[in-house]
């Protein structure tokens, strides 16, 4: 039996799930978003609430350099990239200020096709990982564009011959009748 027993061991020794735990967390502050089995995805969720919490509050206050210097310290024993805890600390803290937790979403997939494993998606909840602005404008463009294009025509011509040549065909079978 499981009592009091927290967390899921991942069928990893101690040292390549924290690693494995390690990577996913510094992937999600990187790209805001990742693809992952559903025990992953929920094991991670944890150790990225507790560091996006500990980024928040000392962006809170402030006013206290050593807190600040210690919880980049914290969260540098499991993220290794600078770049992702100067963004963490920065605009990721920024964003999430007046959010009282819940930062992060598990989104299922359904089953991978190989194995059969529960696929998710596990995203920062304040971040639309959607389509940025251009993209949205540049398929807007596309959706609208007025002119055909020289392809279009091009299958325009031999469809329209098609439908005359059907035509031509039923009226002559109505004739035959």
């Amino acid at each position: 039996m499981r009592h009091r027993q927290s967390g899921r061991k991942l069928k990893r020794t101690a040292s390549h799930r924290r690693s494995l735990l390690a990577s996913l967390s510094t992937q999600l502050l990187r790209h805001k978003r990742i693809t992952t089995t559903v025990s992953k995805a929920k094991e991670t969720r944890g150790l990225v609430e507790r560091m996006i919490t500990r980024a928040k509050n000392v962006a809170s206050r402030g006013d206290a350099p050593a807190a600040a210097i210690h919880a980049r310290r914290q969260v540098g024993r499991l993220v290794k990239d600078r770049a992702v805890i100067k963004e963490l600390f920065s605009t990721i803290a920024e964003r999430v200020a007046n959010r009282a937790g819940g930062y992060t979403r598990i989104v299922k997939l359904g089953q991978r096709p190989g194995d059969g494993a529960e696929m998710a998606v596990l995203e920062l909840v304040d971040f639309n990982t959607g389509q940025d602005k251009t993209e949205a404008a540049v398929t807007k463009e596309k959706t609208v564009s007025k002119k055909p294009s020289a392809e279009k025509k091009a299958r325009a011509e031999p469809e329209k011959k098609r439908k005359k040549k059907d035509s031509s065909q039923e009226s002559t079978e109505k004739e035959s009748r």
